[in-house]
């Protein structure tokens, strides 16, 4: 059974990504009409959810062992459906990344993974999955801001070629922190994309040791 699978964020993921933004990042979220606008009307962005059916699973076993609910006719057909704390397709989404393209640079608007899902190589995983989009829509340079103090994610960025090139004072509001300004090396050169290649099968070989991954 595939476990991970990547796709493209659509309307009805935005309340769980909404969701999971409050719990990764407390004092600094995007409100829902935000990821809308990114969705519906913005044609240089690139947002993609990840999920785990190994939960989905556990929560369609849950979900089905509750009563349903009793509908009265002749209104009954008119109820909405049933919102359950356990629904599948809510509970099995636990993470989701994002970009911008301008002219050919890719910028990375945001990664984030539920805390419960964390120091799995995840994060990474959607990463990997910006950086294939990248290469797909023509991308010859990726950049992001990162918080200086996020030593965990320096570390990842800096694995993946990114290099700090210089800082935005007072960048996060919610605190005044500066952040460090990073870029790629151009992504498509044969050296770039050999040692890419290389760290993507290592972190896909890493997470089929227990569980497969798709996208």
């Amino acid at each position: 059974m595939v476990r991970y699978v990547v796709s493209k964020m659509t309307m009805g993921d935005i309340p769980r990504v909404v969701e999971i933004e409050k719990l990764a990042y407390p004092t600094s979220q995007w409100p829902a009409s935000a990821y809308r606008h990114e969705i519906q009307d913005n044609a240089w962005a690139h947002y993609i959810v990840l999920r785990d059916a190994e939960i989905a699973e556990r929560a369609a076993q849950v979900a089905a062992s509750e009563p349903q609910p009793r509908r009265n006719f002749p209104f009954g057909f008119l109820a909405p459906a049933r919102m359950s704390a356990h629904d599948p397709a809510q509970q099995a989404l636990i993470g989701y990344a994002g970009l911008w393209l301008t002219v050919d640079e890719a910028h990375i608007t945001t990664i984030a993974t539920h805390p419960n899902a964390r120091r799995r190589g995840l994060g990474e995983l959607l990463l990997v999955s910006l950086f294939d989009i990248g290469y797909q829509i023509g991308a010859r340079w990726m950049t992001l801001e990162v918080r200086v103090t996020n030593e965990p994610a320096k570390a990842l960025y800096h694995k993946y070629g990114f290099k700090i090139v210089s800082t935005r004072p007072r960048y996060y509001t919610d605190n005044n922190e500066d952040a460090y300004i990073m870029w790629t090396d151009e992504i498509t050169t044969p050296d770039c994309r050999r040692t890419f290649n290389e760290h993507k099968d290592a972190l896909y070989a890493r997470l089929r040791q227990s569980a497969q991954v798709a996208s």
